[in-house]
């Protein structure tokens, strides 16, 4: 959901030829396989479009093919540290850093709740998407 989000928020700010964004899992339960169906549904309801995403596995060269390796939680951020290279350990970080308003850090999985699970992870989402967005707009010298 966090890709399709942000891809809008960012071709929404003109930005999508400057800003390079994909997204992968720690594990490969779901390669291949597209977002949950819940996702889709919820994320359509907010008008984002999953339907060309596609899971896959992380893996070495994302961390030096991205200025940013981006976890959900702690538990993944601990997963991409040991599996990132020393030399772009500054890259990862959580995506909810960039929340201006967020108390919590860890973005939770809404897979084994309900419907309104998704609805609260796209609210977290959507914030932290703008404050990314914002950071890299920084970066790019943009306004």
């Amino acid at each position: 959901m966090a890709e399709g989000v942000f891809r809008r928020l960012v071709a929404n700010a003109g930005l999508a030829e400057r800003i390079a964004i994909d997204s992968a899992g720690t594990h490969d339960y779901h390669v291949g396989d597209p977002p949950d169906p819940r996702a889709h549904r919820a994320a359509g309801r907010r008008g984002y479009d999953l339907s060309a995403l596609r899971g896959r596995q992380v893996g070495r060269d994302d961390f030096s093919g991205f200025d940013l390796v981006l976890a959900m939680d702690e538990m993944n951020l601990r997963l991409l540290r040991r599996l990132c290279p020393p030399q772009y350990a500054h890259k990862v970080r959580l995506f909810m850093e960039f929340a201006d308003d967020t108390v919590a850090l860890d973005v939770p999985d809404p897979y084994y709740g309900g419907p309104d699970g998704f609805e609260r992870v796209l609210d977290m989402i959507e914030r932290a998407g703008r404050g990314l967005l914002d950071h890299l707009r920084s970066r790019l010298g943009e306004p």
